[in-house]
């Protein structure tokens, strides 16, 4: 596989689905992989990453920012309210508020430094309990109460049980999305983004089939 090849797969399952296929974002998921093969993506033009961890994150893109423009930075991995000040500092969009705290942490923030990144809210759509994410009867109080605290909520985000039927999950998050006027899903993978996007996805994470295998030190 090759970025090409995701986005020519893009391309016709949007069509498929009679959607426009520039309405769906495709974020380059680049976590722990080699620094060359991020820059090989950069250097087809691609602008969309996501990464799993803040950490590691600033160890990688500060640079990549300082040298290719327009990069668009996804945080899509959980987020330790701890680390909530360097991911809002680093990152265009976080895809994982999935809990009170966090919410509170990032209100607080956004009021002392004036600006804060595009919100997707993790739902739990498979009840997993080792899994982060609101569970899917919480989901309308806790968007209500992050839109209370004036927090850019754009969109919900899921990532289906490994032993599932994603497809459920996919028209689960749509429906929650829909009722409380979210335009924004955040779902489906490599192996799954295409089902995704029959159900309205808006931005689709892809890692290994772009990259590769990942390389874990």
């Amino acid at each position: 596989m090759s970025l090409s090849d995701i986005q020519s797969r893009l391309n016709t399952a949007a069509n498929d689905a009679g959607r426009d296929p520039a309405s769906i974002e495709l974020i380059a998921v680049s976590k722990v992989q080699p620094n060359e093969r991020v820059a090989s993506v950069l250097g087809e033009g691609h602008r969309i990453f996501g990464e799993n961890k803040v950490q590691e994150a600033q160890g990688k893109w500060p640079r990549f920012k300082e040298t290719y423009t327009a990069v668009d930075l996804h945080l899509i991995g959980p987020l330790q309210s701890n680390k909530t000040r360097a991911a809002m500092e680093l990152f265009d969009v976080i895809h994982s508020v999935d809990r009170p705290k966090l919410a509170t942490s990032l209100a607080r923030i956004a009021q002392e430094i004036g600006t804060c990144p595009d919100l997707f809210i993790q739902v739990n759509t498979g009840e997993e309990e080792q899994k982060a994410g609101c569970l899917p009867l919480e989901a309308d109080g806790f968007i209500q109460d992050c839109r209370v605290m004036d927090l850019p909520v754009k969109g919900l985000m899921c990532i289906p049980p490994a032993d599932e039927t994603p497809s459920l999950h996919f028209a689960l998050l749509a429906k929650i999305a829909e009722r409380n006027g979210l335009s924004g899903l955040s779902m489906g993978m490599s192996s799954d983004f295409e089902q995704a996007i029959a159900f309205g996805a808006t931005h689709i994470r892809v890692g290994s089939a772009i990259f590769g295998d990942r390389v874990y030190s």
